[in-house]
């Protein structure tokens, strides 16, 4: 053989060697990613000639496919669509998947590699493969409440609100206003699928945003449990320690800046006890705090109650933040800082906990929607264990944080919490935006105190109510009021 029918000959065989490792590359490395794309059209047509597997909430189907009588065969349908949208997601053939339809379709759709047998056994019996089902961890009368307690605010109402079971992260309530109805999307129909997607997607009310997850505005006073957080792990501060009140909060270095009070009150005085200062959400006080803390204690203390992270698997979430990366504060800018405000971001989940993790001696759950995956014969493929994410205070000065937080419930801003015979700690917040704009009301809350079983944060955004009676006792209060009262009586 000559050297050019040599060199040929190897030539070929490298590329022949090249193509086979390809076509396994392919195969075993990469098809879990190809078939979990969104517009892999031959794994959508598959998926739609499946009795896809039900999302439960409380036992029942939120989301199921039912039998169709053209050609995909089945019919995926949403029980109370709006209501469960911002976790469900939705199942469209044009627009692929979101949310949980998203993060759980390998097993949903049945071709997740546990559910294996399942599928051989339908094959030996000549049947169609059936997906998996996936139960969620949501209290259905806390998320019904919650709901109802946005819409009871105005239609153009828009907000959130998220309740978590303090002792394991379980996400009790998700609830976005406005929201939008996955059936619309499920269609069958190509036209109406195509208009209902650019409603929703040119709506700029967003109503397919999580708000509860997604969505990242000033915190406002809420904050202020963080930087008491701080304060009693950094300053060894005690409730009944002295701090400075009265109206304002100067800098000094020829700054003319000065930090005020709501409304332009006082706070009782000055000095005023720490315990005093939560209650009537003294932004003085925390200001001043803020300052002796520091910018990194502070920034520390945000971290270890999870801003900078997004904890949440299964559901599209957004990293709450305390400052921008890279940021020096000036001494102003650390005491808007210390009060939720300045570059201060929190979504909701994020606020709910702080709230569960003060409730749980200082211990902060990692947040999970999933409570078990089953087979199609219903047995267990996997449950969530609950998961610490960190321990931001320790078990002693949480305890003496929670004994504030009902104070400010007893005696504060917060007494529309109050529930007769139970121990609720809770802190308002009212939030400033733009000069057009009005501000954001907030409110986060826990009970019982003295053993927790729901931690809850509500935000809204907007609703109809006039600028002067905005404030988050007033018009969040309520609704987390409620919240708690849905979990704890059922």
């Amino acid at each position: 053989m000559n050297k050019p029918v040599r060199n040929l000959a190897v030539a070929c065989l490298v590329l022949f060697a090249a193509l086979l490792i390809n076509v396994n590359y392919v195969q075993f490395v990469e098809a879990d990613s190809l078939n979990s794309k969104n517009n892999n059209k031959r794994v959508l047509n598959e998926e739609f000639s499946r009795d896809r597997g039900a999302i439960l909430v409380g036992g029942d189907p939120v989301a199921e496919s039912v039998r169709s009588k053209d050609q995909y065969e089945f019919q995926r349908r949403y029980t109370n669509g709006s209501l469960y949208a911002p976790l469900t997601g939705y199942f469209s053939y044009t627009y692929g998947r979101g949310g949980l339809e998203n993060s759980q379709n390998r097993v949903l759709s049945g071709s997740d590699n546990r559910l294996f047998v399942n599928r051989v056994v339908d094959l030996l019996g000549n049947k169609q493969p059936k997906g998996g089902s996936v139960e969620l961890t949501i209290n259905p009368a806390a998320q019904k409440t919650a709901a109802s307690g946005l819409e009871a605010l105005g239609k153009d109402t828009k907000g959130a609100v998220v309740a978590l079971d303090p002792r394991t992260g379980a996400i009790l309530a998700d609830v976005t206003q406005p929201s939008f109805d996955p059936n619309r999307l499920a269609s069958h129909d190509p036209d109406k699928e195509a208009r209902a997607w650019k409603r929703l997607t040119s709506d700029p009310n967003q109503p397919m945003l999580n708000r509860g997850t997604q969505q990242i505005l000033p915190p406002g006073s809420t904050f202020k449990l963080i930087t008491a957080a701080a304060a009693l792990e950094d300053l060894n501060l005690n409730p009944s320690s002295k701090v400075k009140g009265g109206t304002s909060l100067g800098f000094g270095g020829g700054i003319t800046y000065r930090l005020v009070n709501e409304n332009g009150s006082s706070c009782g005085g000055d000095p005023i006890t720490f315990e005093q200062a939560l209650d009537v959400s003294c932004n003085v006080s925390f200001g001043s705090i803020a300052g002796r803390l520091g910018q990194k204690r502070l920034a520390d203390q945000a971290a270890k109650f999870g801003f900078g992270t997004d904890p949440l698997v299964g559901l599209a979430a957004n990293p709450s933040r305390f400052t921008a990366e890279g940021t020096d504060l000036e001494a102003p800018q650390l005491a808007q800082s210390g009060i939720g405000q300045y570059e201060v971001a929190a979504s909701p989940l994020q606020m709910a906990m702080v709230a569960a993790g003060i409730a749980n001696d200082g211990e902060v759950m990692r947040p999970y929607a999933v409570k078990t995956i089953r087979t199609p014969s219903l047995r267990v493929l996997e449950q969530t264990e609950p998961e610490r994410l960190s321990q931001a205070m320790s078990a002693r000065n949480a305890r003496k944080l929670q004994d504030m937080m009902v104070s400010v419930v007893q005696k504060g801003t917060a007494t529309s919490a109050q529930i007769p015979g139970v121990r609720v700690g809770a802190k308002t917040g009212t939030a400033q935006s733009t000069a057009d704009r009005p501000p954001y009301a907030w409110f986060v809350a826990m009970a019982p105190a003295n053993d927790p079983k729901v931690a809850v944060a509500v935000v809204v955004e907007s609703s109809n109510t006039a600028r002067s009676e905005i404030a988050g006792g007033r018009l969040a209060g309520p609704i987390a009021r409620s919240v708690m009262e849905a979990v704890l009586n059922k």
